[in-house]
C-alpha cells in the first residue's frame, strides 16, 4: 500500500529539547514518498484537501499518534542471534570468544538468510525505519543483507566489514589482504548501486573498517581513498573503551579521531560509533569535518568503561544520533535507546559513588531531556547521515510509525491525558512493539505491522 495523504496528530522534534505536536494535521505524500505538504487544522486549504483525496485519505482514529521513523545509527546485523548473551566479558574477550566465531558462520548464506531476515523484520516492527548496518567480512553475505533490506522496504546503509590485520583478527575470520578487503568493499558498493530494485537508492553502501585495531594501515589508507572516490558513507568504531582507545594511542601516539582523519575517513558522511573518550580537540575535529557520533548509551554500560559526554558534544554542535549497538546493547528498541540516553546522562551529571560529597560526585550540566533524546533518534539521525528523514516537513521522506496508545497488549496506559507533552512522554517511556500499529517507509506500508 502506497500512501497519498494521512490525517492525524503527529509528534516530531526538529530541534533539540523542543517537541512539536501537529494536531489534526493533513500530510500529503508524492509518488516518490516525499512529503509534499503539511496542512494544519487552521489552514483554510485543509477542507478542500480532505475532499479532494476522498477515500484515498487515511484518517487515524482516536488514540493513534504518528512519530517519525526511528533511525538506528549502529547495528551489528550478524550479532542478532547473540542478543543478550555474554555481556559480562570485557570487549576484547567478548569479540574473540563469542562474536568473531558467530560472525564467521555468515560465510554460509543458508545460515545468514533466516537470521538477517528476522533482524530486518523485527527492527521494522519495532519502528526502526532506517538502520546503519555493519555486516560481516563476507562479500556475498553483505550483498544478501542489502537484498533483504531492499525486499523488506527498510531504509538502510549496509557495509562489508574490513578486518585484515593478522595480528588482531583470527585466521578463520579476516580479509586475506588489504587488496582483498578493498575488492570486496567495491563489489558490495557496485551491487547495491546497480541493484534493479534499488533505483530510488533507499539502500546505500557504506565503507566499514571495523575499527583501527582490526585493520592494517594499508587497508585504512585505501578505504579513505575509496571513500573520496565513491562518495560513500563511512562507519567505524572510535575510542569505545579503555582497551580500544589505548590500543590506538600506543600504535600511533595520538587518538582514534586523529588517526581516522589522517586516513581520510572523517567526512560529512562518516559516523563514528561510541566515541566515549573523545577529547575536546577530537570533538572540534569532528565538527570541522561535519562527521557524526552514534551514541550507544545501553551498550556503553556493558563495554565502554565510561559515559559518553553527550551534553558537551551537543554544546559543541557535534552531529549526534543514537544507536542500539546490537548485540553489545541487549535491546533492539530505539525507544529503549532514548530512555537509556536520558538515564545515562543523569548518572553522569549526578555521579554514582555515594561515598563522595554531592558537589564532587558527578559532572554538572550533563543531563539531557527526553525531547532531546527523541530528536537524536529521529531528526538527529537524519542529520548524521545527511539524509532528509526524521522530520514532518515538505521535502523530507515520509518515514513514520503509527502508535496505538490503546492497544490491549501494549504497554502504554493513558488515563485521560490529552496534553501533547503528557501523551508524548507516555509514548516514549511506555511504547513497546505491540503499540506499533503501522510502519511506513517512503510512504509505503511495510509488512511489519500489527
Amino acid at each position: 500500500m502506497t500512501l497519498r495523504a494521512i490525517l492525524g496528530t503527529f509528534f516530531h522534534a526538529p530541534q533539540q529539547g523542543a517537541l512539536e505536536a501537529l494536531t489534526d494535521t493533513l500530510i500529503e505524500i508524492d509518488a516518490t514518498g516525499t512529503i509534499a505538504a503539511v496542512i494544519g487544522a487552521d489552514d483554510p486549504a485543509q477542507p478542500a484537501a480532505i475532499t479532494r483525496y476522498g477515500d484515498a485519505l487515511l484518517r487515524l482514529p482516536e488514540g493513534r499518534y504518528i512519530l517519525p521513523g526511528l533511525v538506528d545509527l549502529h547495528v551489528h546485523a550478524p550479532q542478532y542471534p547473540q542478543l543478550g548473551q555474554a555481556l559480562d566479558e570485557p570487549l576484547e574477550v567478548w569479540l574473540q570468544k563469542y562474536t568473531f566465531p558467530l560472525e564467521a558462520r555468515y560465510a554460509d548464506l543458508d545460515f545468514a538468510r533466516p537470521r538477517y531476515t528476522a533482524l530486518v523484520e523485527d527492527l521494522l516492527a519495532n519502528g526502526t525505519t532506517t538502520a546503519l548496518y555493519f555486516a560481516t567480512q563476507h562479500t556475498e553475505a553483505t550483498k544478501l543483507l542489502a537484498d533483504i533490506c531492499i525486499d523488506k522496504g527498510q531504509r538502510a546503509l549496509v557495509g562489508k566489514v574490513v578486518m585484515d590485520d593478522p595480528a588482531a583478527c583470527p585466521e578463520f575470520y579476516r580479509d586475506a589482504s588489504p587488496e582483498a578487503a578493498i575488492a570486496g568493499t567495491r563489489a558490495v558498493i557496485d551491487h547495491i548501486r546497480s541493484h534493479p530494485a534499488n533505483a530510488d537508492a533507499r539502500v546505500l553502501p557504506v565503507i566499514t573498517p571495523r575499527f583501527i585495531p582490526s585493520c592494517t594501515d594499508e587497508a585504512l589508507s585505501a578505504l579513505g581513498q575509496l571513500a573520496a572516490e565513491c562518495d560513500c558513507h563511512v562507519q567505524t568504531h572510535c575510542s569505545e573503551s579503555d582497551w580500544a582507545h589505548g590500543h590506538v594511542l600506543n600504535r600511533y601516539g595520538h587518538t582514534d579521531a586523529q588517526a581516522l582523519d589522517s586516513f581520510g575517513l572523517l567526512t560529512r558522511k562518516s559516523v563514528l560509533a561510541h566515541s566515549n573518550f573523545l577529547t575536546d580537540a577530537d570533538m572540534d575535529r569532528l565538527v570541522a569535518r561535519q562527521s557524526a557520533v552514534a551514541h550507544c548509551a545501553l551498550s556503553n554500560i556493558y563495554f565502554a568503561n565510561a559515559v559518553f559526554p553527550l551534553r558537551r558534544a551537543l554544546e559543541k554542535h557535534l552531529h549526534v544520533g543514537l544507536g542500539t549497538d546490537i548485540s553489545g546493547g541487549p535491546s533492539a528498541s530505539m525507544f529503549e535507546a532514548c530512555r537509556t540516553t536520558v538515564q545515562a546522562s543523569r548518572l553522569l551529571q549526578d555521579g554514582v559513588d555515594p561515598t563522595l560529597p554531592a558537589a564532587n560526585r558527578g559532572t554538572p550540566g550533563s543531563a539531557i531531556d527526553l525531547k532531546t533524546a527523541f530528536h537524536l533518534a529521529t531528526a538527529g539521525g537524519g542529520i548524521a547521515l545527511d539524509l532528509p528523514i526524521g522530520i514532518f516537513a515538505p521535502g523530507y521522506r515520509f518515514d513514520a510509525l503509527v502508535i496505538d496508545t490503546s492497544a490491549p497488549s501494549g504497554s502504554i496506559r493513558l488515563f485521560g491525558e490529552t496534553q501533547p507533552d503528557a501523551v508524548f512522554e507516555k509514548i516514549l517511556y511506555g511504547a513497546s512493539r505491540a503499540n506499533i500499529e503501522q510502519v511506513w517507509v517512503d510512504g509505503r506500508l511495510t509488512g511489519s505491522t500489527r
